[in-house]
């Protein structure tokens, strides 16, 4: 039976990229495995500089002064390392769920953070809109998606100060002015490899700004100089994530996945609105292409349904503890025909009710 995998990370990956990436494990380089080559070997910084160019080119933003960098700790050790290399004074966060309070949180050691808007007091089932960005602050801070509650940023502002993203779980999903954002960091593994590597963007004029000492493995700029090679890479982790690039880049790039994406939640948001046994959680004009989120209107139901989603091979569907109910992730990779495979299983509960 094939699997559905909903898993709101580590993402599903393409077939492809899997065949490749455990065939690497095997033999990569001669007879030896991807594993226990050298990082300072010629094919490994290949891939490496690939891997750094094609992020670069599938976002649009070559020939931009921006550097691409693959590192380490996920995109929580980016809440800390934004504001080392960037926060002087104060800085601006925009409040859009449990990542984004993480990354508040994690600035607040260093200096003094406002929270230009928050949707907490709805259990941040929207995106605050309408506020302002004080001029005089040193960044902007906001998240584009929501893993948990399934929200996501349609419009983004424009800053007039330098605006840092969390693009963790949209990452490549849909086509942006990418150019608007001076650094957006991504943790591979929601929407473009396993765990193990985050994705840095960053435009190189905005470091070095800071009077602080910042300790060489959270400096931006040492990153940069030693090529993301300042100390052992995750290997594995950003060959597949080159793997899953070049794959975009093979289908046609963002603009190509974006409509696959935008069928895919169309296809389950329709089902939400139109069978009565279903209710969506987030504000229908906030809704994330990428995490659909929805509650039974019948807690009866939950165990028939639970058994009909495991029959069909359906994986990773529960939700959040925070939201409850269930959560289907549609990253880049996941196909039409499994968004449908749940849809059937819906409309079928609801025959069935």
């Amino acid at each position: 039976m094939k699997r559905h995998n909903f898993s709101a990370g580590p993402c599903v990956l393409p077939g492809s990229v899997l065949q490749q990436a455990s065939e690497a494990i095997i033999n990569f380089d001669n007879g030896l495995s991807l594993l226990e080559i050298s990082h300072r070997s010629k094919p490994f910084v290949d891939v490496m500089e690939k891997a750094r160019a094609l992020a670069l080119e599938l976002l649009g933003l070559e020939g931009k002064g921006y550097k691409a960098l693959f590192l380490q700790g996920g995109a929580s050790t980016q809440f800390l390392m934004v504001a080392l290399n960037m926060l002087e004074k104060r800085a601006g966060y925009l409040n859009t769920g449990t990542w984004s309070d993480k990354a508040i949180k994690e600035a607040k050691i260093y200096d003094d953070i406002y929270e230009v808007a928050s949707s907490k007091d709805a259990n941040y089932n929207y995106i605050p809109k309408g506020y302002d960005i004080p001029s005089d602050y040193d960044y902007f801070h906001c998240t584009s998606n929501n893993t948990i509650f399934g929200t996501q940023m349609k419009e983004f502002p424009n800053s007039p100060i330098p605006m840092v993203c969390d693009m963790s779980s949209d990452i490549f999903s849909r086509e942006l002015d990418f150019s608007k954002f001076d650094l957006i960091y991504a943790g591979a593994q929601k929407n473009m490899g396993p765990a193990g590597t985050t994705l840095v963007v960053v435009k190189e004029d905005i470091l070095g700004k800071v009077s602080r000492k910042i300790p060489s493995m959270m400096d931006y700029k040492v990153h940069i100089s030693k090529g993301s090679m300042f100390n052992t890479p995750p290997v594995f982790a950003v060959y597949t994530s080159m793997l899953t690039l070049d794959w975009l880049k093979n289908l046609g790039g963002i603009s190509a996945i974006e409509k696959e994406n935008n069928k895919k939640a169309q296809l389950i948001y329709s089902e939400i609105d139109l069978n009565p046994l279903f209710k969506g959680f987030s504000s229908k004009s906030d809704r994330s292409t990428m995490n659909a989120t929805f509650t039974l209107t019948n807690e009866d139901l939950k165990e028939t349904f639970e058994t009909m989603v495991k029959d069909a091979g359906i994986n990773g569907l529960n939700g959040h503890r925070s939201v409850g109910g269930y959560r289907a992730s549609m990253y880049n990779a996941l196909t039409l025909e499994s968004v449908g495979t749940l849809v059937d299983v819906m409309s079928e509960l609801e025959r069935k009710a």
